[in-house]
């Protein structure tokens, strides 16, 4: 017997020489793909950790030359958790799972809902922002009041969501709504033409709609669709280190409160919602910010501010009138005080320019104040500064520390500054009384007009 050309088995069989090659190569393959490089594996050695996203305005866009959005945040604190750079790509809506599977990106962070025929092509991470979906209508659409009342009324959507499964999902039950398809349509841009009247309506979910809103206010958000979802990251299949990275760092954010500080950024006071102030806004704004707008850019870039703050700011203290004056006595288009005009050297409040420079200027004092605070967190307190005074922020970051918040954080300082109109508080500081809950009303607001005219210069 040929020995070279047979093996003999451990339970005394035989190989043939072709049987034991197969064997051996099979083994070989077997070796070759346990030794495979994972997803995280090649994001830990490359330093770079790619996100598969939308360039909206609630994922991700460029303003004044910077990254940001909401998904975009989120991202980079997931990449900065892992310690490595983050790379973004933007494809189309329904090019974001092929990307996935195409090895184009490391995950997709794109407001996806969980659905189960999308988790048949990727892995979702744990969930991390519930979401309802909304039919949103004109503002004058009066008629249209129930899921029924939607039979003969033409939605558009964009192409492979879930508000597409949800309306087929209504037809199924007989519900004769009729459905128009969009490839790669932002949410965002289809709210626009609801309340530019070119559709009659759409599906959004709530929090694309409720920040839609102050850009539309003539597109209301009508009436729930369907039952509630979930948002979540996707990664491809079978990335089960990746996905646990992922999971863990959702866990941690959400426990050291950085989830919410991201959250606020983008969608504070999104339930605040007054549509007669909105309107009357955007007139103003149309009408009377372009007297003042040169000035406005010149003085904003002389202190290192965006001008659309500084123009924010004014509408909020004047509504962009030279002439105001408050029953406290401020006057002017920045609402400067009289001690305040003469620290600044302002002759007249009166004088647009005057008035202005004056206001930047000491804004720019209280900014400077609070050196050691983080952004945005920065700009929000030197705006309360600016309304009820330094010290009386500052008696508000020692009442936040003493419960147990962080004095840097403007969404713990909301909470307590309104508390210094009490005297339990204020008698144990060092300003007194303070009508703190009008220095938080004065902020939200003024961060709504604000990011309403930087929506414009969105890139």
């Amino acid at each position: 017997m040929n020995i070279a050309m047979k093996t003999k088995t451990r339970t005394g069989g035989w190989w043939t020489r072709p049987a034991l090659l197969v064997i051996l190569l099979l083994g070989t393959l077997s070796f070759v793909s346990a030794g495979k490089k994972d997803a995280l594996q090649n994001i830990m050695e490359s330093g770079t950790i790619t996100v598969l996203t939308r360039n909206n305005a609630h994922c991700y866009y460029i303003y004044r030359g910077a990254p940001m959005g909401f998904e975009y945040d989120l991202a980079k604190a997931f990449s900065d958790y892992l310690k490595v750079d983050l790379k973004v790509v933007t494809p189309t809506w329904e090019g974001l799972i092929e990307g996935l599977e195409k090895g184009e990106g490391d995950f997709v962070a794109a407001s996806m809902s969980i659905t189960p025929s999308r988790a048949k092509r990727v892995d979702f991470s744990d969930d991390y922002l519930p979401v309802q979906q909304y039919v949103i209508l004109q503002k004058e659409n009066n008629d249209t009041k129930t899921i029924e009342d939607l039979a003969g009324e033409e939605i558009h959507i964009r192409r492979g969501t879930t508000y597409e499964e949800l309306l087929n999902g209504l037809k199924s039950k007989g519900v004769n709504v009729k459905i128009r398809l969009y490839d790669d349509m932002p949410t965002e841009e289809l709210i626009r033409m609801v309340a530019e009247k070119e559709i009659e309506a759409t599906v959004a979910d709530s929090h694309i709609a409720l920040l839609n809103r102050r850009y539309f206010p003539d597109a209301k958000i009508a009436f729930p669709l369907g039952q509630p979802s979930r948002l979540g990251w996707a990664v491809r299949k079978g990335e089960s280190r990746l996905l646990k990275r992922i999971n863990d760092f959702f866990e941690k954010i959400d426990e050291d409160g950085t989830f919410d500080k991201i959250y606020a950024r983008y969608f504070a006071n999104v339930d605040s919602f007054d549509y007669v102030d909105l309107k009357r806004y955007y007139r103003r704004v149309e009408r009377r910010l372009p007297r003042y707008k040169e000035t406005i850019q010149e003085t904003a870039k002389q202190f290192g501010f965006d001008w659309r703050l500084i123009a924010a700011m004014i509408y909020q203290e004047s509504h962009f009138n030279p002439n105001a004056r408050s029953y406290t006595g401020v006057r002017g288009l920045m609402q400067v005080t009289l001690d305040t005009a003469r620290e600044m050297g302002i002759e007249s409040r009166l004088d647009p320019e005057q008035s202005i420079l004056g206001g930047v200027k000491y804004l720019k004092k209280s900014y400077d104040k609070f050196e050691d605070v983080g952004k945005p967190d920065r700009l929000y307190l030197a705006l309360a500064s600016y309304n009820v005074g330094y010290r009386h922020v500052q008696d508000a970051q020692i009442i936040a520390q003493e419960k147990g918040y962080d004095p840097h954080s403007w969404a713990d300082l909301k909470k307590v500054l309104p508390l210094l109109s009490h005297r339990k508080y204020y008698k144990k500081t060092r300003s007194g009384y303070c009508r703190g809950r009008e220095a938080v009303r004065f902020v939200d607001r003024i961060v709504t007009y604000y990011d309403i005219l930087k929506r414009d210069a969105i890139g």
